[in-house]
This record gives structure tokens, sequence and C-alpha cells, in this order.
């Protein structure tokens, strides 16, 4: 029986952001006047490179590549309306939109609507079809997603995130938060003390206890437990486009 071609799931909105970011030039025309340019082509070479790169690290030309990028609205926005709301205003690279328009005239490209790429990572590399997946990103969310994964920036081989460090890294995530992503987790803990606090392991009365002794409810637990866990398969339904939200109660594993 032939062996199933590895497919990389590579995190589309980081490395379109990543390269349209690269190809801006400052340029000084005179004493006073500075301008911003960026080459779309140059970008599009560039950023077939990184993909060239990353396949060639899994294994060369064999390794098929979807790209996974965000849909334009959020479902985490409905859980917690200040979620990535630090990001507005912020002036993005000029040649983003073409780039991501060559991506999805390019490459195989997987979007659905209300997620953001890590949700779409998740939900297909834990999949059936997922044996033959790997999640490549260089986003530590991911880590709450149990299967294989591959940093581009960091290994060198690929790795595997079991079920329990994918619920331990989730429970740490929603006891530390993440600046980035705005949200905030429990006030006060950073992620040394939360380790102290489930001690390796993903108790979610750990973590209620956590909050509660912040002065915050169970309820305000649940609300970073959900922004902070990325999909898996079966939490979206693409026919409706809902979102199984998490509830620690149909998670055993975490008690």
């Amino acid at each position: 029986m032939p062996k199933k071609k590895l497919e990389a799931l590579i995190d589309g909105d980081i490395l379109i952001h990543r390269v349209a970011a690269a190809v801006e030039v400052p340029w000084q025309w005179e004493d006073d006047v500075w301008t911003l340019h960026a080459d779309a082509r140059m970008a599009q070479h560039l950023l077939d490179v990184e993909v060239a790169g990353i396949r060639e690290k899994l294994g060369g030309k064999s390794v098929a590549v979807t790209v996974c990028l965000s849909s334009p609205n959020n479902w985490r926005n409905d859980v917690l309306p200040s979620y990535k709301s630090n990001r507005k205003g912020q002036r993005k690279p000029m040649v983003l939109r073409d780039l991501r328009a060559y991506v999805a005239n390019t490459y195989d490209v997987a979007v659905m609507p209300r997620l953001e790429a890590d949700d779409v990572m998740g939900i297909l590399a834990t999949g059936p079809k997922s044996t033959n997946r790997v999640i490549v990103t260089i986003d530590k969310d991911l880590r709450t997603v149990p299967g294989r994964h591959f940093n581009p920036d960091q290994d060198s081989e690929i790795r595997t995130v079991t079920a329990d460090e994918a619920d331990h890294f989730h429970m740490m995530q929603t006891l530390c938060g993440d600046a980035t992503d705005g949200y905030a987790g429990c006030p006060g803990v950073g992620p040394k003390r939360a380790e102290g606090i489930l001690n390796g392991g993903s108790s979610w009365s750990a973590v209620v206890a956590a909050f509660e002794k912040a002065g915050l409810s169970e309820f305000e637990a649940i609300v970073q437990a959900r922004v902070s866990r990325i999909l898996r398969h079966g939490d979206f339904n693409p026919k409706t486009s809902e979102v199984r939200l998490w509830e620690p109660k149909a998670d055993p594993a975490l008690f």
C-alpha cells in the first residue's frame, strides 16, 4: 500500500504578514522627505521561496501544501468583544491584500467562515484524515491542538503534541492570557505561577480557584478558556457556521 503524502497545513496569516512586512523599504528623497516602498512581485517571489523551504524541510516536492487563512469575521469577538481589539488602528503592510490574493490564486487554500487560520489548522489536523497532516506555524497558540507540529524557525524535525500536553497548555493559556491577542487571563498569573497552579496537569478546579482568588467568577474563567482554545474537529458546523463553545463539563480529562 503506497505511503500517504504528507500535507503541510501552513499558517498563512503569519506567513503573508511576515513576507509583506519584509519587502517594505524606507526611502529618503530629501532631508525631510521619506516614503515607504514595497515591491509586490518581490513579495510573491519571497513567499514562494518560504513555502519551498518549508516543503524541503519536511521532505521535498512530494509534500502537499495547504495554506490556511482567516475569515474576515471572528467568532471569538462574540465571546469576548475586546479580543484582538488592541490591533485596531495598526497599519498593515502595504502589499498584504495583494499578497493574500496571490496566495489564493496560486496555492491550495483553506478558509472557513468565522474562523481564524489557527482554527482551520486545528480542525484539519484533528479530523479523520489527519494522520498525514502537520501544522506548520511559529505561533505557540497551536500547542493547544494535539497532533504533529513543525515550527520552521526552530524545529529540525516534526514533533508530536499529545492530547494531555495540548489540554495542559490550554489551561496555561487560560491562566496566563495573551496580550498579543487581547485576552487577559487571570490577573497576576504568569507562566511560572500558572505551572505551580496546574502542577503539570490540567485541573479545571485549580484554574477556577485561581480566578476566584483574584476576585473573578468561574464564568470569567470560561470566557478566557473559550477564546484561548484552538478549535478541533467536531467544534465547527460548516453547514451552519456555528462553533461549539468549550465547556469544562464536556471535557472530563480536565478534572
